[in-house]
């Protein structure tokens, strides 16, 4: 049945956003023109000039993540040696953390009592690193707390916070497997491993934790078996939550809403069930899909290439990254 909702959805997806290169003009870096896209209630359109880097320059390489905190200011990982950017809520260029925080491949908005942090996972160095809103790092993973791993941090591509503070790692690059740690970063846990049955990936992705249950469950990016499944905080595997994306990256929940950045081109909406309502910017080009090095004049307002990092703002708009080698960061506003 989702499959035939997706295929549905996706001709309806067609008829809101139209296709034709004169109906999207290119962007190349920057979002310059509004918009349409989506469906039936889930309209949304994009915002112009959003992102701008000071002076015109590059954002990217935009292999990361995107958070949002409670004033609204925007964060997005890079793997440039500016590190993670932040701006405001309207896309205004604040401040750059820094070589430090270069190459988070994920990156998560927690809290810990009144103070808002982050966090985010590198594949790159092997790590995890926690920070403050100024870019300050305050925790790395592994540390003298850890212990033996299995697997190591080869390949660690997301990363998220329970409510009793025990962080949640997923190695999708490398062993496959997920990993449970103390608020200070000491090993509990660890299960999954690579494969296509219950309990296992290819290529655990992305990772947060949903609330909108009897219990909070770990909601997981299983990308090449593109699905999204569910855990429970002990390592458990519950269900699969949807099926037949398109090479699910990350996820971002917002009352019963679920946004998926999908890389083959896509971002899906899904509602509490896991069906979907909606498809946003769905690039119609599959030569486009799940690539790096596009060219600016291939990069169109209102349609994606590569999803793979975002989050939903405290308006209910959606902060999109695509994977790109210049950068690239949209902000689909929704339409009342």
């Amino acid at each position: 049945m989702r499959a035939i909702l997706l295929a549905a959805l996706s001709v309806s997806c067609f008829q809101v956003q139209g296709h034709e290169g004169h109906e999207h003009p290119p962007a190349g870096k920057v979002v310059t023109s509004v918009q349409k896209t989506g469906n039936g209630r889930f309209l949304f359109e994009t915002v112009p000039g959003f992102g701008e880097m000071p002076d015109g320059g590059d954002i990217g390489p935009t292999h990361g993540g995107v958070a949002v905190d409670g004033e609204g200011n925007v964060y997005v990982s890079t793997e440039a040696k500016h590190g993670v950017v932040k701006f405001s809520g309207e896309g205004e260029y604040l401040t750059s953390f820094g070589p430090e925080t270069a190459h988070l491949h994920s990156l998560e908005l927690v809290k810990e009592g009144d103070k808002e942090l982050l966090i985010g996972a590198s594949s790159k160095f092997q790590k995890l690193v926690k920070m403050d809103l100024e870019g300050q790092v305050l925790l790395m993973i592994p540390n003298e707390e850890t212990g033996e791993v299995p697997g190591g941090f080869k390949g660690a591509t997301g990363v998220s916070v329970g409510p009793e503070g025990n962080i949640f790692l997923v190695c999708g690059y490398g062993s496959n497997k997920i990993h449970k740690f103390s608020p200070a970063g000491k090993l509990l846990k660890s299960a999954g491993g690579r494969g296509k049955d219950e309990g296992k990936f290819m290529t655990c992705h992305g990772i947060a934790v949903d609330y909108r249950g009897e219990k909070p469950l770990l909601l997981i990016c299983d990308r090449e078996n593109r699905r999204l499944v569910h855990m429970d905080l002990d390592l458990e595997f519950q269900s699969v939550y949807t099926t037949h994306l398109r090479r699910p990256c990350a996820v971002s929940i917002r009352d019963n809403l679920t946004a998926v950045a999908e890389l083959e081109g896509r971002v899906t909406v899904l509602g509490e069930q896991g069906q979907p309502v909606a498809f946003l910017g769905d690039q119609p080009n599959k030569k486009l899909w799940a690539k790096k090095p596009i060219p600016a004049e291939k990069l169109y307002d209102g349609l994606f290439t590569s999803p793979h990092g975002l989050s939903w703002d405290n308006e209910g708009n959606i902060i999109v990254q695509d994977w790109n080698k210049i950068g690239r960061v949209t902000k689909l506003k929704r339409l009342k």
